[in-house]
């Protein structure tokens, strides 16, 4: 399993980072988890081959997180030689359907009929979807907003989890137990701690609670760009922890 960093970053605009996307390839499964605003730009700038994926799996409906999937399903459309005819199915919380019905209102038919098969699934906390062969996704709650979700994906040699926007919790730790990499938000500095965000040290007591394998923290709010937080996740976690960049690749399941 290969997992690519296209947005490392969050709502706020920066100079290095983008919005959150981070694409997974695992088998035949070319999955992006997020799909936030500049992540087509990103994904040609990184050579990560965008016209192939299959899936698109939203954490929730904070703009940053999806903001960038109309332009994606247009892009597949439009923007490619020759047109997508493969099926592209979009996954998110309860509730995904009518907000792409409502956006659709907004931007066209052709959000729902982009002129390719596309199939809309809804998955609660709890749930899994087989992908495909033997990758699954399964979906957990996480306190940030009523419907936000994180998602891991697995397959037979490796166990991804992507905390997509999380406070601390004790349950995600628990659905999370023994994870190859924990791809984990981490906003803000210990010092500015929120109720629906990770810190640094939060980041780390969360992996060293789910015995994660490695830590991968993402989601940067500027304020955190001039503190060194992996140092402090690691003090906690006490494993490996590295801070992600656009661009960053990372391989899952192999010692």
């Amino acid at each position: 399993m290969e997992l690519v960093v296209l947005g490392s970053g969050t709502v706020a605009p920066s100079a290095h980072r983008t919005a959150p996307a981070h694409w997974v390839s695992a088998g035949g499964v070319r999955l992006l988890l997020d799909c936030g605003a500049g992540m087509l730009h990103r994904a040609a700038r990184h050579a990560v081959p965008w016209p192939d994926v299959t899936h698109v799996a939203v954490t929730h409906f904070h703009p940053d997180h999806w903001g960038e999937l109309p332009m994606l399903l247009f892009a597949l459309r439009w923007g490619t030689l020759p047109a997508r005819s493969a099926l592209l199915r979009v996954i998110g919380p309860v509730g995904f359907r009518t907000r792409m019905t409502v956006l659709a209102g907004a931007l066209g038919d052709w959000v729902l009929e982009p002129g390719y098969p596309l199939e809309l699934v809804e998955i609660a906390a709890g749930e899994s979807l087989e992908l495909s062969g033997d990758v699954r996704l399964e979906a957990w709650k996480t306190p940030h907003t009523d419907e936000s979700l994180a998602y891991a994906v697995r397959d037979a040699d490796a166990h991804l989890v992507y905390t997509g926007d999380t406070g601390p919790s004790d349950d995600l730790a628990r659905w999370a137990k023994g994870c190859d990499l924990l791809l984990a938000e981490c906003s803000l500095p210990d010092n500015r701690a929120i109720a629906i965000h990770l810190s640094p040290t939060q980041a780390g007591t969360l992996a060293r609670a789910a015995g994660a394998r490695r830590l991968v923290l993402t989601h940067f709010y500027p304020a955190i760009e001039a503190t060194d937080p992996t140092s402090v996740a690691a003090r906690a976690f006490g494993g490996e922890v590295l801070a992600a960049n656009d661009g960053d690749r990372f391989t899952i399941g192999v010692d």
